[in-house]
């Protein structure tokens, strides 16, 4: 079974991130990379913010001048070598989650905040993994199907 580091670094005050959403980020990420079959040894970063926080971020690397509920920062774009992997790992990037904007989101779906950020690990992990849903609508359709097949696992938690 492949190993993966994923760190997590919270922004957020203590009471937002549980061992409970701990536990959901770990899955989201794990379950997404063993249903794509990506074997390698991976590390991915998780961090978590505020609407302020991901507003800056947004501006600065898409030129949208708003507040978003995730961003994805790929460090590869499609093949990668042994020479791309970093003390046996291959570095696949970093992950910006709004807790307050998932905080609102999961109240307007009626879910839980770990089922949220579950969906917004799952949704990010398949941007690092080169999937795109902004290029057409079968890239659209293909991300959203497998994002769906996914998160089956965490409804009703």
């Amino acid at each position: 079974m492949t190993t993966n580091k994923i760190y997590i670094k919270n922004e957020q005050d203590k009471e937002a991130y549980t061992p409970a959403m701990r536990s959901y980020i770990y899955a989201a990420i794990n379950d997404t990379l063993k249903f794509e079959e990506f074997g390698d040894p991976c590390e991915i970063s998780v961090t978590l913010t505020d609407n302020a926080g991901i507003k800056k971020l947004n501006a600065e690397y898409r030129n949208k001048d708003t507040e978003t509920d995730v961003l994805s920062f790929p460090l590869l774009d499609g093949e990668y070598t042994e020479a791309d992997m970093v003390n046996g790992y291959l570095p696949l990037g970093d992950i910006v989650i709004s807790l307050e904007k998932a905080r609102r989101q999961a109240a307007e779906l009626s879910h839980n905040i770990n089922v949220e950020v579950a969906f917004l690990c799952v949704h990010s992990t398949l941007h690092l993994l080169g999937y795109d849903h902004e290029t057409s609508e079968e890239d659209e359709a293909d991300m959203f199907s497998r994002q769906e097949k996914i998160m089956q696992r965490f409804r009703g938690k």
